[in-house]
């Protein structure tokens, strides 16, 4: 196996052959639309055909800055929020070593890749700062404004420890903005303070950004080939092109399934990993398909879980609770390192039966015990395996879900491109914050307080 499958016999009870097959002619119409813009959301479908555009010369430009980051920095500060960190950090955690003191103890080669922007916690960026004090870091500022809150918030507080540090001059050399083409603050402060920048595409969601410079820079920073995350990626666009059979087109079947089980009453899709590596790969999907389909009344609600772990948590109401949810797991075929069980003579813990095996394979049986039990109990499963954690198959991986997450959105009946929700809160936020322009708004909703 050379590439991402999809497993689906554990849907037998909840799903029909037929019942996929009926909505197939359905799905590839969804899938031509991507390609040719002829639904809502044209304006973002950049993504689409990304992998396959992206030149050399933009990976060498993109490993280049980051080889000047790697050079200079112990530790390397990504702000920002959303769509605009997730997809980095989903790939970094995936494919780098687990531990911190671990890279110390082996020798690091690679800065630490840190996050700020993502909340508005003053004990986090407090905390952030104080440990970079003694750090030579850089910044890599990601926004497509710069006005956004929470990332315009750190910055200013981190360019200004940066500069301190090291002087305005070194400060240039060590922040790199990834921002829009000619408009936007952040691309004004960085034109004219002169910071090394790379481009947001406009017609590339947050969301869908993580083969842009948005996520291919941190993830090269942390020591990862990128070209090699692309190469996956590339084979899974061409292997989804329109003229792809229904029946060899995977992501299409997923869209299907999630749509067919969401209308017989499953309203939650939860994303299972048995590998804590993938836990921000589960946090990057959420977003990827909550701001994509939860809309006009409508959408799955995405849940993820981290197996073995959360089963000791949230294992009961998965089993027994109410029926209204679906199994996406993440399967991986093989671990990278081998550890075996070793015999213990007295045999306290009653572990001798497993004697000589892999961990991986114990983790294997458990994750095959926990299938078979939620399907007992009213759960449909369905399974994405994946030969093994590395940059091809994590690339692959990104592009399956981007691509279903398209054609499920059109399935639904929705634009999965925009996301006017996100707004609200934020208006809210500044009325409350007092902002300039937000006078009317200030006082209708300190009247509700």
């Amino acid at each position: 196996m050379d590439t991402i499958q999809l497993q689906i016999k554990d849907l037998s009870g909840f799903l029909s052959e037929e019942d996929i097959l009926k909505q197939s002619a359905g799905a590839t119409i969804c899938n031509q639309a991507l390609h040719d813009g002829s639904r809502e959301g044209n304006d973002f479908l950049g993504w689409v055909t990304l992998p396959s555009s992206i030149t050399d010369q933009v990976l060498r430009e993109i490993e280049d800055a980051a080889t000047v980051l790697r050079t200079h920095c112990e530790a390397v500060v990504v702000v920002g929020i959303g769509g605009s960190y997730l997809g980095a950090r989903a790939v970094i955690d995936a494919l780098s070593c687990s531990f911190d003191w671990l890279q110390e103890k082996e020798a690091r080669k690679n800065p630490v890749i840190l996050y700020a922007g993502n909340n508005i916690s003053e004990d986090y960026l407090c905390e952030l700062m104080r440990y970079l004090d003694d750090k030579q870091f850089g910044i890599i500022n990601i926004s497509k404004s710069g006005t956004t809150t929470e990332p315009a918030i750190a910055f200013r507080l981190l360019k200004d420890q940066l500069e301190d540090k090291v002087g305005k001059e070194e400060a240039r050399r060590r922040i790199v903005a990834i921002t829009d083409a000619s408009k936007g603050a952040l691309r004004t402060l960085a034109d004219t303070e002169g910071y090394k920048t790379f481009v947001i595409p406009d017609n590339v969601g947050g969301r869908y950004s993580v083969l842009t410079p948005v996520g291919l820079l941190p993830i090269a920073v942390a020591g990862i080939d990128i070209r090699k995350l692309v190469g996956g990626a590339v084979e899974i666009e061409k292997a989804t092109a329109p003229s792809t059979s229904f029946d060899y087109n995977l992501p299409a079947i997923y869209a299907v399934i999630r749509n067919e089980l969401y209308k017989r009453g499953k309203k939650i899709e939860i994303l299972v990993n048995y590998h804590p590596k993938l836990h921000y790969l589960a946090e990057w999907w959420k977003q990827l398909y909550g701001e994509s389909e939860g809309k006009e009344g409508l959408g799955i609600f995405p849940a993820a879980v981290d197996f073995t772990t959360d089963l000791h948590s949230m294992g009961q109401w998965i089993q027994e609770g109410e029926r209204t949810i679906f199994e996406t797991v993440i399967s991986i075929g093989e671990a990278n390192e081998k550890v075996r069980i070793p015999r213990d003579e007295r045999d306290l813990d009653g572990l001798n039966y497993l004697e000589g095996k892999r961990v991986d394979e114990v983790n294997k049986m458990a994750e095959l015990g926990t299938r078979i039990a939620h399907v007992d109990g009213g759960v449909p499963n369905l399974s994405i395996e994946i030969p093994r954690l590395n940059e091809k198959y994590i690339g692959q991986l990104i592009y399956f879900f981007e691509k279903a997450c398209g054609i499920s959105g059109y399935l639904l009946g929705i634009n999965p491109f925009n996301q006017p929700g996100v707004e609200a809160y934020k208006k809210n936020m500044f009325s409350l914050l007092e902002k300039p322009g937000y006078e009317e708004a200030t006082k209708v909703i300190k009247a509700r307080l």
